[in-house]
């Protein structure tokens, strides 16, 4: 009878103890015996940590997807905006060449386009380094854009006194950095006269302490542009400075 009732899924063993393992109705010898399996918490996250639900693994990919996107769209923002600069410096120069031979023939201040509200006054050469870039009047930030300007109440190039000229560093004035005292430098005016002058000096200089002389015993030309010449965010302090005199 104990068979019986085992067989049919009933008590069996001592004591009539319950099984702890049993399949109602199965045939006899074929119930597996399954040791119970207690759930863990710990486990569980553990596991989920090790293989995510297919739902977050596809989030996951797409958030990787859409960051891997954001930093080429960055990338590329700057990339862009660094080329368009520089197209437009170069650019502007082939525009100011044109502009500075018509002023030369007529003898009167040409503007290089229509809605400029600049225009050239001296043309700075480097032979050295195969430099020629038109100097403009003004030095705002929205001349600078196009070319290297003069400072206002600075001496006209070649003239007695000093002429500061500032450009910016990533563009027109990035060969500063290649200028050494005893570099020849020369400069054009208007009438086509011809004035060369000798780099004296390079220096760099805190902008809120940089003193620069009007008045000079010898016509002078000073260029000035922002240091280090490599720095990754624009605007610091720091100038570079060359000071070359005529000769």
């Amino acid at each position: 009878m104990t068979s019986l009732a085992a067989d049919r899924g009933g008590p069996f063993g001592r004591n009539g103890v319950p099984a702890r393992n049993w399949m109602r109705a199965a045939p006899p010898g074929i119930a597996p015996r399954c040791r119970p399996v207690e759930s863990s918490p710990i486990g569980s996250v553990a596991a989920m940590v090790a293989q995510p639900p297919s739902r977050w693994r596809d989030q996951r990919a797409w958030w990787s997807v859409a960051l891997i996107a954001m930093l080429l769209i960055a990338a590329a923002a700057c990339f862009g905006n660094a080329l368009y600069i520089f197209a437009k410096a170069q650019l502007a120069q082939v525009l100011l060449h044109a502009a500075w031979s018509r002023t030369q023939a007529s003898g009167a201040p040409v503007k290089p386009w229509p809605w400029a509200d600049t225009f050239p006054v001296a043309r700075l050469v480097a032979p050295s380094l195969d430099q020629d870039v038109l100097v403009l009047s003004g030095a705002s930030g929205r001349t600078l854009a196009f070319g290297p300007g003069h400072l206002d109440g600075s001496a006209q190039p070649g003239d007695p006194g000093n002429s500061v000229i500032v450009a910016h560093r990533d563009t027109h004035f990035r060969f500063l950095r290649h200028l050494a005292p005893g570099d020849a430098l020369t400069v054009e005016i208007r009438d086509g006269t011809q004035r060369k002058f000798r780099v004296r000096t390079t220096y760099v200089a805190d902008s809120r302490s940089l003193n620069i002389v009007r008045d000079t015993a010898v016509p002078t030309l000073t260029l000035v542009t922002c240091y280090p010449f490599d720095a990754i965010n624009p605007g610091g302090p720091l100038r570079y400075v060359v000071v070359a005199e005529k000769i």
